[in-house]
């Protein structure tokens, strides 16, 4: 896994070995990033579910001017700091959160924070044929603090499993869906 573009293209990623993190694939990564091309110079970002914290790096390496990125784990966060320094960004750039996604939702919101793109690709959720999900992604997507967390004309990049069939409402709209294999990145704006 590396940094596809931007200052630090080509930086090797360190990921924990076993199956407690699923980074984003590169191929993923790369669509997504071409698809946000025109947004990052400047953004804000948070990363949700950091795990080995590739997504908020690769904003960051793109002319992101900060980023958030929130990991349960502490052992996992290590990676994320040792990723910084591989990618040579500075550590001023990076906010890390070492807590539960869903806490740290509310804490931001509370703090009135907003951000320009907030990527979310959790682990992924067991099929739900015939009922709601109950996955990370769908607890995301029913979280009324992310909302808020959004700035004016931001994106939410939400990843999951295609089998994890999603409920979308108010105040989601989708706006662009890409698909890799068992992967689906989904694009939301608050209406």
């Amino acid at each position: 896994m590396r940094i596809i573009g931007g200052s630090a293209a080509g930086a090797i990623l360190k990921a924990p070995k076993g199956f407690d993190v699923r980074p984003t694939p590169d191929l993923v990564r790369q669509a997504v990033f071409n698809s946000l091309a025109p947004r990052l110079a400047g953004a804000s970002v948070l990363e949700l579910f950091g795990g080995t914290g590739a997504l908020s790096l690769e904003c960051l390496s793109r002319g992101a001017v900060y980023a958030v990125c929130v990991e349960k784990s502490s052992r996992h966060a290590q990676f994320i700091r040792q990723n910084l320094e591989v990618a040579k960004l500075s550590p001023t750039l990076l906010d890390l959160r070492i807590q539960d996604a869903f806490p740290a939702l509310a804490q931001m919101a509370a703090a009135r924070q907003q951000f320009d793109l907030i990527f979310a690709d959790p682990p992924y959720g067991e099929k739900n044929v015939g009922r709601r999900s109950t996955s990370f992604a769908q607890q995301l997507l029913d979280h009324a603090d992310l909302p808020r967390l959004m700035a004016p004309n931001g994106l939410f990049i939400l990843g999951h499993t295609k089998r994890d069939t999603l409920s979308v409402s108010e105040p989601w709209e989708e706006t662009k869906v890409l698909r890799h294999g068992d992967s689906v990145m989904r694009f939301f704006r608050v209406v």
